[in-house]
């Protein structure tokens, strides 16, 4: 049995920032959400998350994660005494705690569960993870025998010039038996520098105490400031990169790609260079997107081309080619076999299969049949100035260049607009429209009054 507490009360100062630390997004999801998922494996029996600076905010954004508990610490006098604010909330509980710090989110899951298990093996009271750093400046430094057990751990500032020559450091991740550490919280002191109370003196406490030792030390980079936020976020997309790549998907150029690891892609997709996905999208097998196109959280079909382009919460049926210089907002739905061309923007509109909208049009909260075609420059009025209103268009049907049509207006089955048409009233089916003034040619027309303009001599 595992509780576990991630420690989210701290300002973050140095983000120099409105938003707290926990709460700065790393690759589409907020440090705080990825430490939550990498322990959901875990099965843990309580999640707790101990919040300090703005604690409304960071409750809200998290609040709809299942099974979350909030403990408040409103003065923040360290880690120790975040861990003491545990104490009413854990009476009586003979289990494990393990404790994370919601501003280190790359932790694997794989990480946490070797930590554990190698905690409840060798019934520790105490299992901290460490790791070894060329430059350990700023972590504490962990001193063990040849057995990896503890024997001390000092603060970073707290060191003599001796002790920082060590590069073992902790890592800021502990396993305690709960019983054990409980015992020892209400006797931490603040004598060091900070005047603070410090976790790591309780595992001073405690017996026997290991150190399990990272392979990555990457994982256990903290997030401070917008530089560590990038070098982070540069350890994410390699990761994610490597990952598709070994799975089949070939990227062109992954230095100018970037993936948020909620994208699925299947084998054999063609990344182009300049491409972003973001998001919960899902690119199936044999598409090809970019270059130059944003898709978010949207799903593309298979062998579906999306080229310079910008797709936001959409469906994209297969063998459908999309841009260049098209943009699909507000749930949009593309059926297959579609060309939807160059300067197109679909707003909350639906298209049948082998349905064509090539070029330089507007389709706003539109429903379009199958084997539709529309012509170049077509636009739907959508908005009245106070509501939108839908346009329905039937299957075959082909408007003109230039057409408007002006919403809430249906369109049958086999209709043909036009060029240049403006269509107020509803269409039967089989029908031709034509909704403009007749064409007037006036010979002569220039002002008679008016002296032609004279050369230049």
């Amino acid at each position: 049995m595992v509780v576990v507490a991630i420690l989210a009360a701290g300002r973050g100062t140095r983000m120099k920032s409105n938003l707290p630390k926990v709460l700065h997004s790393l690759g589409g999801r907020s440090l705080i959400e990825r430490v939550i998922d990498s322990v959901k494996p875990l099965s843990p029996s309580q999640q707790m998350v101990i919040v300090g600076y703005q604690a409304a905010e960071v409750k809200a954004a998290i609040q709809s994660t299942p099974d979350l508990e909030f403990v408040e610490q409103s003065v923040q006098l360290g880690t120790g005494h975040a861990i003491q604010q545990l104490l009413p909330h854990l009476e009586g509980y003979r289990g494990d705690l393990l404790v994370l710090s919601g501003d280190v989110p790359l932790l694997r899951t794989e990480t946490l569960k070797n930590l554990l298990q190698t905690h409840q093996e060798n019934q520790n009271a105490a299992t901290i993870l460490t790791a070894y750093l060329d430059n350990p400046k700023g972590y504490g430094r962990v001193f063990c025998n040849g057995e990896n057990i503890v024997q001390q751990i000092v603060e970073d500032r707290d060191c003599t010039p001796n002790q920082k020559q060590n590069n073992r450091i902790n890592a800021g991740i502990y396993c305690f038996r709960w019983q054990d550490l409980a015992k020892v919280l209400p006797h931490l002191q603040t004598n060091n520098s900070q005047k603070e109370y410090y976790l790591t003196d309780a595992v001073s406490l405690l017996k026997p105490v290991m150190a399990v030792d990272l392979e990555d030390e990457q994982e256990i980079l903290g997030i401070n400031d917008r530089l560590q936020l990038a070098t982070a976020y540069e350890i994410l997309q390699k990761r994610v990169k490597e990952k598709w790549m070994s799975a089949g998907v070939t990227l062109i150029d992954p230095a100018s790609i970037t993936i948020d690891d909620t994208v699925e892609i299947e084998p054999d997709v063609i990344i182009e260079p300049q491409t972003h996905l973001r998001g919960y999208t899902v690119i199936q097998t044999g598409s090809r997107i970019g270059p130059g196109s944003l898709i978010e959280n949207s799903q593309i079909g298979e062998n579906v081309t999306v080229l310079y382009s910008v797709v936001i919460n959409s469906i994209i049926q297969t063998k459908t080619c999309v841009g260049p210089y098209t943009h699909f907002r507000g749930q949009v739905q593309v059926g297959a076999g579609c060309r939807v061309g160059n300067f197109v923007e679909l707003k909350n509109t639906k298209l049948g299969d082998r349905t064509n909208v090539a070029h330089l049009s507007y389709l706003g909260d539109t429903t379009a049949g199958t084997k539709v075609n529309i012509g170049a420059g077509t636009i739907t009025a959508n908005y009245d100035g106070v509501k939108k209103h839908p346009t329905n268009i039937g299957d075959r049907t082909k408007t003109g260049a230039n057409s408007v049509l002006v919403a809430p207006v249906t369109l049958g089955n086999d209709v043909y607009i036009a060029a240049g048409s403006t269509v107020t009233e509803d269409v039967p089916d089989d029908s031709l429209v034509i909704a403009r003034a007749r064409q007037v040619v006036k010979p002569g027309w220039r002002n008679k009054s008016t002296e032609p303009l004279k050369s230049p001599e």
